[in-house]
């Protein structure tokens, strides 16, 4: 007889899966609560991981901790069981984010083949090669966000050039306000090989001396001895958007970046990504195309052909996991 909910051993290695989610300067902004009685497993954003400076709407959390169901999903579709998602239930308590059931599945879902990609996938801030990405695999990838009930728009050229002067006026932006670049320091400069969160030296990527890839340069943190390169000249950067620009289509858009980001993995592609234009609203509606059925960009995606990424570190399990 199949077992009407997860074991916990089960759960918590789904959760081990989630965890590896990206998250904005990898500031792990998640706890999850197992009810094993009822099955419920709940997503609740960590308080003391906000970002009121950089990301005051806490947008770019939602996208985060989205990520992070959609891979406890895959997880929980490879192991038989199918996620059933209820998005912000309690509109009276805004950090409960979500609350995830679960079923024996009746098929194999599809995504559960995007497993492997879980832990291989990692941000890349090194240059891509110059070689093109394939228009199947972009259609595919197109096909992900879709199936997440996002949108994927592959930037064109002059698109390019558009979102590039965001980003450059964010640049801008952030060097002159010192409250954002001391809590973007909080989790860049300040942090070391050995901590658990943050973005450590080694995946800071080198400082970019010639090209157009959007590659942030984080304030602090020896910048001047990490060397410099040359990046694409002609970057291939998507943005991901949605319709409506609710905390709910936050996490959707979240859920709809790592089904991108994994299939990509799966497809041979390095991935990394940007939301430093769209983290001052004055400048987020610059990125978003004109000619799109999506009105609310929510990330920028730069894919390519690189080397490997090395993987950043994540918060043990047990730090960010209950059990009852």
């Amino acid at each position: 007889m199949t077992a009407r909910t997860p074991d916990t051993t089960s759960l918590t290695a789904w959760v081990a899966d989630a965890v590896q989610a990206p998250s904005m300067h990898n500031a792990q902004p998640w706890l999850f609560h197992y009810e094993r009685a009822r099955g419920a497993l709940a997503l609740r954003m960590d308080p003391t991981r906000t970002m009121p400076r950089s990301d005051p709407s806490t947008r770019g959390l939602h996208l985060g901790c989205g990520a992070a169901l959609f891979n406890l999903r895959v997880a929980a579709a490879d192991a038989g069981w199918e996620a059933r998602i209820t998005a912000r239930p309690d509109p009276a308590d805004p950090e409960l984010l979500a609350v995830a059931g679960f079923v024996p599945a009746r098929d194999r879902d599809d995504i559960a083949g995007l497993r492997p990609a879980v832990l291989r996938r990692h941000t890349s801030r090194v240059p891509f090669s110059d070689e093109p990405v394939p228009e199947e695999l972009l259609d595919g990838l197109r096909g992900a966000a879709v199936a997440e009930g996002a949108r994927l728009d592959v930037a064109d050229d002059w698109r390019v050039r558009e979102v590039l002067t965001a980003v450059w006026d964010a640049e801008r932006a952030e060097e002159l306000s010192p409250q954002v670049r001391e809590e973007i320091a909080r989790w860049t400069a300040d942090r070391d090989a050995s901590a658990p969160d943050g973005i450590p030296p080694y995946a800071r990527g080198l400082r970019r001396h010639d090209g157009r890839a959007p590659v942030r340069d984080f304030p602090g943190g020896g910048a001047g001895d990490r060397g410099a390169a040359v990046y694409e000249p002609a970057p291939c950067l998507a943005v991901l958007g949605t319709r409506r620009d609710e905390p709910e289509d936050w996490l959707r858009a979240g859920q709809a970046m790592q089904r991108v980001l994994l299939q990509a993995t799966l497809d041979g592609l390095a991935t990394s990504l940007n939301s430093q234009a769209l983290e001052w609203p004055e400048l987020r509606w610059l990125v978003r195309d004109p000619r799109s059925r999506t009105a609310h960009p929510q990330i920028v995606i730069r894919l390519g052909y690189g080397p490997e990424a090395p993987a950043t570190p994540r918060r043990a399990v047990s730090e960010v996991l209950t059990v009852a």
